[in-house]
């Protein structure tokens, strides 16, 4: 046992390039994903219908530097837990690549990513459903160590998954019992334990605590960042918490209807937002220090991906857009401080800067 734990708890080799520079952990470019909607071919021939295309994933870059955590916020429907899956190769991607330390792993079949799984694991949103009600918890922790070979013997597998449970503050003896008996923190818990059996590098973690007791969500989010710093771990961490986010991440993208509107370091983003998607989304966090600023909610609705508007698909939501914001789409551009924004009223310089905000306060019981 002792041996499996030195062996986890291993610094991370940075691994850099041919000129020195260090290589990301994960590196995405022009990466895509659309899925055919269409009605059956009868049905489009009767109706005289054209096939319908939604774009899930519009063609977007970023990249999350080892032992970082890169937060992805953005309303419901607009590609998040898609990028996810794209990342763990649970779907393919219809054009970019992703490239995991400088290999590009996007084009690989399912033999070839195989190996490449056991460096990637993902944290899912539901503990209820992510976990075999049919098998025990220690046959749960154990199939990764068992598919990848980590452990020799029974014995061995048993004393890796007493640990690993350990790990994430649960008895060693609950390995024996079933998903079932466990409240929604524990599974999730048990999800995290499993997730860290392949010992992994990177892990994708796609909203993992919105389905827990806002009392559960702080234990879950502090024994994440425990791990992060015990097994030099890298994180894409999706929410709609922005609280959360803030606190918990290192860079942060901001996320509209399949593309990035604004990627930037965590407090640049949160008290300087340049983007004015970003800004009414960051409007819609409670005020509650009573300052007394005008706010502006998000309004309207996220137009349907199957038919995006033309141009920057946030147009009809925003109230600075003009002529060429409804005819051009805008390309991501870099600002001094890191920010990276895709908006023609930013590069034209006719948004007026917005006021410094307060970062949001830190969620009961985060560390």
């Amino acid at each position: 046992m002792a041996e499996v734990q030195t062996k986890t708890r291993v610094a991370r080799e940075i691994i850099r390039d041919a000129g020195g520079h260090e290589v990301p952990m994960l590196k995405v470019q022009g990466l895509k994903r659309y899925f055919d909607v269409s009605a059956p071919w009868l049905n489009r021939v009767i109706e005289r219908q054209p096939r319908q295309i939604l774009r899930a994933v519009d063609g977007i870059d970023f990249e999350i530097g080892q032992g970082e955590t890169f937060g992805l916020v953005g309303e419901s429907g607009c590609g998040k837990s898609t990028v996810a899956r794209l990342i763990v190769g649970l779907y393919g991607p219809s054009a970019g690549s992703i490239e995991l330390e400088g290999r590009d792993i996007a084009g690989l079949t399912r033999q070839q990513m195989a190996p490449m799984r056991r460096r990637l694991q993902m944290i899912f949103q539901d503990p209820y459903a992510s976990l075999n009600p049919r098998w025990r918890v220690r046959d749960i922790i154990a199939e990764p160590i068992r598919a990848f070979g980590l452990a020799d013997g029974e014995a061995a597998i048993d004393a890796r998954v007493g640990e690993l449970l350990e790990t994430v503050k649960l008895a060693a003896r609950d390995g024996e019992k079933y998903p079932h008996e466990f409240s929604g923190g524990q599974r999730q818990r048990i999800s995290i334990a499993r997730a860290l059996a392949s010992e992994p590098e990177f892990l994708v973690c796609d909203e993992p605590t919105s389905a827990l007791d806002v009392s559960v969500q702080a234990q879950i989010l502090n024994l994440m960042k425990d791990l992060q710093r015990e097994f030099g771990l890298t994180y894409l961490f999706i929410s709609h918490n922005l609280a959360v986010v803030y606190h918990i991440s290192d860079r942060v993208g901001v996320m509209y209807l399949g593309k990035l509107a604004e990627v930037a370091p965590a407090k640049t983003l949160f008290t300087t937002p340049r983007h004015p998607y970003t800004r009414l989304l960051l409007d819609t966090i409670p005020d509650l220090d009573m300052t007394g600023r005008e706010r502006m909610p998000v309004a309207g609705e996220v137009p349907n991906p199957i038919t995006p508007p033309p141009g920057c698909t946030f147009h009809p939501r925003c109230p600075f857009a003009n002529d060429r914001c409804r005819a051009e789409i805008p390309q991501p551009r870099e600002l001094g401080d890191g920010a990276i924004v895709a908006c023609h009223g930013i590069e034209e310089g006719r948004i007026p800067d917005g006021p410094t905000l307060a970062v949001p306060e830190k969620p009961a019981g985060l560390a």
